[in-house]
């Protein structure tokens, strides 16, 4: 066999041999990153998820007032004002300083995603968000202080202080 029929041989078999490793998905490099891409397409975004109201009202007696309560979050401080009225809990703001950017924590908090888990549970017992266990834990904390000032059975309550 001549080295030019070699060649062409070898040529041939590479030819045929790459076929397999194309791209099939555009724009992307390779197959895993197109299933990656396309599963990223198709998968649905967790903050549009509904949030169960849990309660219609609050387990205790509070004081009418808004109330703040702090806890460390991952990265710093984690707050949460609450408004109660009627024993009825509206989350006004809940705020963080150092969480970290794009993690379930500060996305699930810049989106107000903790006010709605907060406000349908009427209290601390709030469901984990995905990649924030301890940001949650943070923010249940937040809420047990803030509701601890306004319990009706506190010193500082029943003096009419808040």
């Amino acid at each position: 066999m001549s080295k030019k029929a070699v060649a062409l041989c070898g040529a041939a078999a590479l030819a045929f041999g790459m076929n397999g490793c194309a791209a099939t998905y555009e724009g992307s490099g390779t197959k895993d990153a197109a299933s990656a891409e396309q599963l990223a397409q198709h998968q649905d975004d967790q903050w549009d998820a509904p949030v169960e109201q849990k309660r219609s009202q609050a387990e205790g007696t509070y004081n009418d007032g808004v109330y703040t309560g702090e806890a460390l979050g991952v990265g710093g401080p984690v707050r949460v004002t609450l408004l109660v009225q009627g024993n009825r809990i509206t989350c006004l703001e809940t705020t963080q300083e150092g969480e970290t950017q794009s993690v379930g924590g500060y996305e699930a908090i810049r989106d107000g995603k903790y006010a709605e888990l907060i406000e349908a549970a009427q209290g601390s017992d709030i469901d984990v968000v995905a990649g924030a266990t301890l940001t949650t834990k943070a923010v249940s904390e937040t809420v047990d202080e803030a509701l601890e000032q306004a319990s009706a059975t506190t010193p500082a309550n029943e003096a009419g202080v808040k």
